[in-house]
């Protein structure tokens, strides 16, 4: 397999919202997706608002570039929990550093997309904004390693204030 590098340009940056990437409570934080109006027209936000969910590729802009973990690690660090690959989390040290989010689309303002619990940070570069369509939800039966769930607890409860 060949290397091919390729360029990816922001679409859009989050505006508002957390300023600091934390573990969890994400659950109420709202933020808007502003998408750059040097590129896109108000046409490109079009009948937009008749999804309730976004699912919006982002870049972590804010990790460490010597942080990067492409073997196993055990998640946060918890000796409890098992040793997982770079490919069974869904954490910032990775090789492109792109997060992938499903958010609620709240309301749309010509280009500015107001959104809650979008798990990004203000000043994040958006690299693509999709809407969510049910039918690309899992199909069959979803499974998933027992200490996700117990991690992830608290990922999208109200912030604690």
């Amino acid at each position: 397999m060949q290397e091919q590098p390729f360029e990816v340009v922001p679409v859009a940056y989050v505006v508002g919202g957390r300023t600091e990437p934390t573990d969890d409570y994400w659950g109420g934080t709202r933020s808007i997706i502003r998408i750059d109006a040097n590129r896109f027209g108000p046409d490109s936000t079009k009948s937009l608002e008749d999804f309730s969910h976004l699912e919006v590729v982002f870049r972590f802009h804010l990790t460490d570039v010597t942080d990067l973990n492409p073997g196993a690690r055990r998640p946060r660090d918890n000796a409890v929990w098992p040793e997982v690959g770079i490919f069974g989390h869904r954490n910032m040290r990775r090789l492109n550093w792109l997060g992938v989010s499903r958010c609620r689309l709240a309301k749309v303002d010509g280009l500015d997309l107001h959104v809650e619990d979008l798990d990004a940070v203000d000043g994040t570069p958006i690299l693509d904004i999709k809407p969510w369509f049910i039918e690309f939800g899992p199909r069959g039966e979803v499974h998933q390693a027992d200490w996700t769930t117990e991690m992830l607890s608290d990922y999208f409860a109200p912030r604690h204030r």
